[in-house]
């Protein structure tokens, strides 16, 4: 069965053609229409799709997909295996809940804390149990550079230096090198410190688009052995929506 995962976010659009729960082609567009999709499909024995948008304005990629296969919108508030604890299920990020499912079907029976590294970092829990009990949202790299300049009157603009590793700078410029890129990785050693204490055998999952930047220093930290890195977790999750679907 070949299923198509549709990823529409606020700066890229992801498609992927999964058959049964492997990743056999992978898409990546700045801008996605009818056109594009239809070149993707081309000769496919396509059964189920899948969409998940922050853009609303879907209508003709929708109405294809509802009219040639069995279709599912993608929404935070439906449960694909999972028990969601969240209050206000309706706000829940639809990339985070998907990489949610994505890893409670990677590692069942397994506490998971998922961080996704992209304009913001999430990192969310799931128990082995498949409680989603929700998480924590905080600014991502290029985010931290930019506020630091913008709402400041005096401090530069500073791009990431994956060179840069000192806990500490000697001027302005690497002082803030050092505050935003070390300053993230006290962060998330932190965060996963506190999970690893309170859940046993806690899995550590790495996803988005800054997920380079983790992935090398983390892996030399006293949690090496516990993290993965899963770049496609977000379209994994979605794909499993659809095998919930069929096995219901």
């Amino acid at each position: 069965m070949i299923n198509l995962v549709i990823d529409i976010g606020n700066t890229f659009t992801k498609v992927a053609l999964f058959d049964n729960r492997n990743i056999i082609e992978l898409n990546k567009f700045e801008r996605f229409g009818i056109s594009d999709l239809k070149k993707i499909i081309s000769q496919k024995k396509i059964e189920w799709a899948i969409l998940s948008s922050v853009n609303q304005e879907v209508n003709e990629v929708e109405e294809f997909l509802e009219t040639n296969y069995k279709y599912v919108r993608f929404n935070s508030t439906m449960p694909a295996g999972v028990i969601n604890h969240y209050s206000t299920p309706q706000t829940l990020g639809l990339d985070r809940f998907a990489a949610v499912i994505g890893v409670a079907s990677m590692f069942p029976q397994t506490n998971c804390l998922v961080i996704d590294a992209g304009t913001c970092i999430t990192y969310d829990f799931i128990d082995k149990d498949k409680n989603y009990w929700g998480g924590s949202i905080s600014p991502g790299l290029s985010m931290r550079f930019k506020s630091m300049h913008t709402l400041t009157g005096r401090l530069p603009l500073v791009a990431y230096n994956s060179e840069f590793e000192n806990f500490y700078g000697d001027d302005t410029q690497t002082a803030i090198l050092s505050g935003v890129q070390q300053g993230m990785i006290y962060e998330t050693l932190g965060f996963i410190n506190e999970y690893a204490s309170r859940y046993s055998g806690l899995q550590v999952i790495l996803c988005g688009g800054d997920v380079k930047f983790f992935d090398t220093r983390l892996k030399n930290s006293i949690f090496a052995n516990s993290l993965k890195t899963e770049p496609h977790l977000v379209l994994i999750g979605l794909n499993e929506v659809i095998h919930q679907r069929t096995n219901d």
